[in-house]
């Protein structure tokens, strides 16, 4: 794999490696590539590559935990991949926010976010993209459909 200059480093708990397992049978072209033992010999960092970008995992204890102050965005090209998503991100304790926003189960938050939606909200006609982004600051899950109806003025 070649090495990226800028690389997400992320802090867990002590589930760093289960995160990184979880996360990589989400998306295409991802895997763990690398499990680095502590000193007592329980994963220390997990290397893994999810959609083609490298991350690192630390088991660094309870110290840090993540916030809604990073997140993690995923283009979604259809209503289904995002429905698909959304369930498996929530799955077994994660929790929904605003605006196509979600914490999984780890504590990290993703945004689940269909490829239309910056056009919708950056058209150039003001009342369309006014529409179309009142319509998505009033959902949970984002929903393809009702956000071009928004725009569309239905």
């Amino acid at each position: 794999m070649i090495r990226q200059k800028v690389t997400p480093f992320l802090w867990f708990d002590n589930q760093a490696e289960e995160a990184a397992r979880f996360y990589v049978s989400l998306f295409p072209d991802s895997a763990v590539t690398g499990v680095t033992p502590g000193p007592r010999g329980a994963p220390l960092v997990v290397e893994f590559r999810l959609a083609g970008v490298r991350f690192l995992a630390l088991n660094g204890g309870s110290h840090y935990q993540l916030t809604e102050a990073f997140s993690l965005s995923i283009d979604c090209e259809t209503q289904a991949e995002i429905d698909d998503l959304w369930e498996k991100l929530l799955a077994g304790g994660g929790s929904p926010s605003r605006c196509g926003w979600l914490k999984d189960r780890f504590g990290l938050s993703w945004q689940v976010v269909p490829v239309v939606l910056p056009k919708l909200v950056s058209d150039p006609d003001p009342a369309r993209a006014g529409r179309a982004m009142q319509a998505m600051m009033g959902m949970v899950k984002l929903d393809i459909r009702a956000l071009q109806d928004a725009a569309d003025g239905k």
